[in-house]
């Protein structure tokens, strides 16, 4: 695999929700073709309330990119015929949003990642 640290970013893109955000960049291999990152970063807190960051990466390459288009269309087709756009949740996950909300947040530069 290749060193995806020393990949330069082309276009990046980001969706904040609420603990996570996610990272779409666009980076290119040593053959200069281009390729996409996911990568999901969750805000947590240990006992102390102290903070980090935990981090998933996914990659994907061109090769890949149609199969897993239509299987997300698919995906969240299917989420939205059986459970619709309304958003379903429990006390405790408001609550827990609630908290998370109220706690002062600043930007991190993830360019190194």
């Amino acid at each position: 695999m290749e060193n995806y640290k020393d990949q330069e970013e082309i276009y990046s893109n980001k969706v904040r929700a609420g603990k996570r955000t996610y990272f779409f960049d666009v980076r290119a291999t040593k053959a200069d073709d281009y390729y996409l990152t996911i990568t999901e970063s969750k805000k947590i807190f240990d006992d102390n309330g102290n903070h980090s960051f935990k981090k998933h990466k996914i990659f994907l390459y061109k090769e890949d990119f149609e199969k897993f288009q239509n299987a997300l269309a698919d995906t969240l087709s299917y989420i939205i015929k059986n459970k619709g756009l309304d958003i379903i949740s429990t006390e405790s996950e408001e609550k827990s949003e609630t908290k998370t909300e109220e706690k002062s947040f600043t930007d991190v530069n993830f360019e190194d990642i």
